[in-house]
């Protein structure tokens, strides 16, 4: 939740709303976003 928070600036009550296969969804995109963005700075 605070990877997803931290990452979206979203607020915890909407996160805890979302479906925990949503959740982890978006944890993915952000990883892979990151990933990316790292794989450039390198």
């Amino acid at each position: 939740m605070a990877f997803l928070a931290y990452h979206l600036h979203w607020p915890l009550a909407e996160l805890l709303d979302l479906p925990h296969r949503e959740r982890r969804a978006w944890v993915h995109e952000v990883s892979a976003i990151n990933t990316t963005l790292n794989a450039q700075e390198a």
